[in-house]
């Protein structure tokens, strides 16, 4: 079986099972028997199968994983998270959409805090959304923001998908937890521009005098549930661009600060820490189970000739550098249209990260381009993920065409600070290089 052969049997199984809707670890272990049986000599195949899927885990920069996901089960399962929501609220009582700007600067701080981008859409979607609809905000207006901000989880540390990245990809975990840091604030600051504008243009969209009122702002309640949390952020984020700790030793600080400033809110019942163990251990283990089945499928297929192959294909193209990086992103935008965050990375990286080292492209730019894509792929019609999580928080009578429209103004905004990033390397690298 020649190299066009395999390699159509494996992208093309792959992408087909994909579509027909298993799990997505499972279509790629699916794919990955039939590609052991059929090129790597049968039982002997099946038996390296196995041998690499244990070396696969067997990988100490994938121990932050666990401790980031518990941050953020402990944040959701103590109620800490509304805590802060409430000191936002009460701190901005006078600025236009006050309710949306709520929604973006609280899912801010919980990317801060949390690793889990449906996790954050979820729970603001639940408490705040009611409240923005029942206060006579246009659906656009209530819904968009609180798609976006979920999105931005992806950017800011500490990020699930950026260790499972870095590890994947075999990038700085640490220089791609830093570097996501500068974007993802100035990403959240256009959103809060745009809210702050549009609302001011056309107060209609979010009626200032909807729902009860003060007389003047309070911003005590912000040093109060707010201040603990950033500084959870800070020492996660500032132990590694200070060189004091590994990306473990940062994930593991999180998540004793986490449930220390739980512990002394008063919310850290033995109910609500169970909860949040076992929520970690749930995700945790499925995001490991996908990573082994993902290094494999990548060793089978570099092992059956595809991988050279198309790279050469790719590289006899004689495209210009620039012009070949532009084609990238365009095939993770496409894609992100139609398949999960994770099968993106596992579809591409096998050709992506040859191809970028022969250019000698800086690993961790390239990186946070990358993570922005599978941001911008969360909120791209028809399958984005957050759409649909938003679609299952909306009342019932909100069509899904409306979810999208809601969607189309941040999106235009993700792409927008994809582009700068793009133009401005630095804006990735500045902080970055600190922490590799």
């Amino acid at each position: 079986m020649d190299w066009t052969e395999a390699a159509l049997l494996l992208l093309g199984g792959v992408t087909a099972l994909i579509l027909i809707g298993p799990p997505v670890a499972f279509a790629f272990l699916a794919i990955n028997i039939v590609g052991a049986i059929l090129l790597m000599g049968g039982e002997p195949g099946l038996k390296q199968l196995v041998r690499n899927s244990i070396a696969s885990l067997n990988n100490f920069s994938l121990t932050p994983i666990p401790f980031f996901i518990l941050m953020g089960e402990v944040l959701f399962h103590t109620g800490v998270a509304m805590k802060a929501i409430d000191a936002v609220d009460q701190a901005i009582r006078r600025v236009p959409g006050r309710l949306a700007i709520v929604a973006i600067v609280a899912g801010t701080i919980f990317s801060a805090i949390s690793g889990s981008t449906i996790a954050t859409t979820a729970m603001l979607g639940s408490l705040l959304l009611p409240q923005m609809l029942q206060r006579g905000y246009e659906r656009k207006m209530a819904m968009g923001p609180i798609m976006a901000i979920g999105g931005v989880d992806v950017l800011i540390p500490p990020s699930a998908l950026t260790v499972l990245l870095g590890s994947l990809a075999g990038i700085s975990i640490s220089g791609l937890l830093i570097g996501g840091v500068l974007p993802g604030i100035i990403l959240s600051a256009l959103f809060v521009g745009y809210v702050v504008i549009r609302c001011g243009i056309d107060p209609s969209l979010a009626p200032a005098q909807a729902g009860p009122t003060r007389t003047k702002p309070s911003l005590a309640p912000l040093l109060v549930h707010l201040a603990p949390l950033l500084a959870i952020f800070g020492a996660v984020v500032g132990s590694m661009l200070l060189g004091w700790a590994t990306p473990t030793e940062s994930g593991a600080l999180g998540a004793l600060a986490t449930i220390a400033v739980a512990a002394v809110y008063r919310q850290l019942t033995f109910q609500a820490l169970t909860k949040a163990l076992l929520g970690s251990v749930v995700v945790s283990g499925a995001v490991l189970f996908i990573l082994m089945a993902a290094v494999t499928f990548s060793q089978i297929l570099s092992f059956s000739g595809a991988t050279s192959g198309l790279i050469g294909l790719i590289q006899g193209a004689n495209l210009s550098p620039t012009m070949l990086l532009l084609g990238m992103l365009a095939v993770l935008l496409l894609l992100g249209c139609f398949i999960d965050q994770i099968s993106m990375m596992m579809i591409t990286l096998p050709f992506y990260m040859p191809i970028l080292r022969d250019l000698r492209v800086d690993e961790v730019w390239f990186g946070i381009l990358f993570l922005i894509c599978m941001q911008i792929g969360l909120l791209t019609p028809p399958f984005g993920l957050l759409l649909f999580v938003m679609k299952g928080a909306a009342p019932p009578d909100v069509r899904l065409s409306e979810v999208y429209a809601a969607a189309a103004p941040y999106v235009l905004l993700m792409v927008l600070m994809l582009g700068l990033v793009f133009a401005f390397p630095w804006l990735a690298t500045g902080l970055a290089s600190s922490g590799r």
